[in-house]
């Protein structure tokens, strides 16, 4: 990680990693840096070039509060700089996981201008949609302290890039969130090739709703999945026939060592398109009476409706599936929820104390895509202050 000292500076390649994670790598690569990067960029390099160099300080600001996550951008930087053969100086105001407010310099990057100046567009592209996922990870499990997360995100992401970004946003946000509330955050990903950033060797994940199809019973799939795995804990996906009650406890009496040893979970990912079996919104609003009367007692908008006693994988859905498992005699089977859940539904799904024991999400990753967008400007050349109007505040203190 991150040295976590306000102000630190970052000189040598890798400095910012720990043990437990692996170098981003060099991509795009020094020689493709000019394909990917802005052509007004590169012209400024062209013009620097023939009229002199000037030492040059970036402040690289958000315009929304953010989780700082910025060791991708920073390893990139540092690759990049050791290959060219220059110095780069980078000041980090916060540390990895420090929240930042909107328009604060998250950093000053100092060094030649002819050796920086092609480097902004891909620097801010591996800065902010990390840090806003950061935050969104960090809501989430701190909003659900006892619920551990599962990153479901790579199949939702625009290729490996991206799909590293957001696993390690995610591992970001879920730090904080460990530190702050003591939450059990996001204990793995989807993936081998990220799962280093939650201190895994390996993804996880056991089936899709695919094997299912192919085997012809959400029962038949268990056994399969168990027979090839057998000394895998088993999580079965129970809504593929529209049978969420009746198929998770088919597979809790298929498997009763595995539902007594806490090793066989159940998912709902019931479509928005209808209701958990056994459930309507009358059905669904007693069940929250039962268990989380307060939760519907406020003003709630059509949404938060919905994440409560509407269609899906609702919270009365999960109450309803707890109290199903518990009345068969099933306690320690685990509840997996997925499907949307995102900072809003996590916090609604606080807010009703819904039973779940894991949540698989990708829904951290940012929803609207122009809060993501990480603005660098130069502050000072050669040691004097100087930038456009307006953003002076970008200024050093002091």
């Amino acid at each position: 990680m991150l040295n976590r000292t306000t102000g630190m500076r970052v000189k040598a390649r890798n400095t910012s990693m720990d043990d437990s994670s692996k170098p981003a790598g060099t991509h795009p690569s020094v020689k493709a840096i000019g394909d990917w990067t802005d052509t007004y960029f590169k012209r400024t390099k062209e013009a620097v070039g023939k009229f002199g160099d000037k030492r040059v300080t970036y402040a690289i600001f958000m315009r929304r509060p953010v989780v700082c996550a910025p060791r991708l951008m920073i390893d990139w930087l540092n690759a990049v700089a050791a290959e060219r053969g220059f110095d780069v100086e980078i000041e980090l105001n916060f540390p990895e996981g420090k929240w930042v407010g909107a328009g604060e310099p998250m950093m000053y990057i100092t060094g030649s201008f002819y050796h920086l100046c092609d480097l902004e567009t891909i620097l801010l592209q591996k800065l902010g949609p990390a840090c806003v996922a950061a935050y969104n990870a960090f809501t989430m499990c701190a909003d659900l302290p006892k619920v551990a997360f599962l990153a479901m995100d790579a199949r939702h992401c625009a290729g490996r890039d991206m799909a590293e970004m957001m696993a390690y946003a995610a591992a970001v946000g879920s730090d904080r969130a460990k530190r702050k509330v003591g939450a059990k955050g996001f204990v793995g990903n989807a993936t081998d090739a990220t799962a280093h950033f939650f201190g895994q060797p390996k993804g996880k994940g056991t089936m899709p709703h695919a094997l299912i199809g192919y085997a012809g019973s959400t029962v038949r799939a268990a056994e399969m999945f168990h027979e090839t795995f057998p000394d895998e804990a088993l999580t079965v996906l129970v809504d593929y026939f529209g049978r969420e009650v009746t198929d998770a406890l088919e597979v809790c009496r298929r498997f009763p060592k595995l539902a007594a040893s806490g090793k066989l979970g159940v998912r709902l990912d019931t479509p928005g398109g209808r209701f958990v079996e056994g459930l309507d919104p009358p059905g669904s609003y007693a069940v929250l009476e039962r268990h989380a009367p307060h939760a519907i007692r406020g003003y709630r908008d059509e949404t938060q409706l919905r994440y409560l006693i509407g269609t899906g994988v609702s919270a009365a859905a999960i109450h309803w599936m707890r109290e199903k498992l518990d009345e068969a005699g099933f306690p320690a089977v685990k509840i997996v929820a997925s499907s949307g859940f995102g900072p809003a539904k996590c916090r609604l799904m606080a807010e009703a104390n819904a039973p779940i024991d894991v949540v698989g999400t990708g829904s951290y990753l940012p929803e609207r895509w122009t809060e993501t967008y990480a603005t660098a400007d130069v502050i000072e050349y050669d040691g004097e202050k100087r930038v456009k109007v307006g953003r002076e505040f970008l200024f050093r203190r002091g």
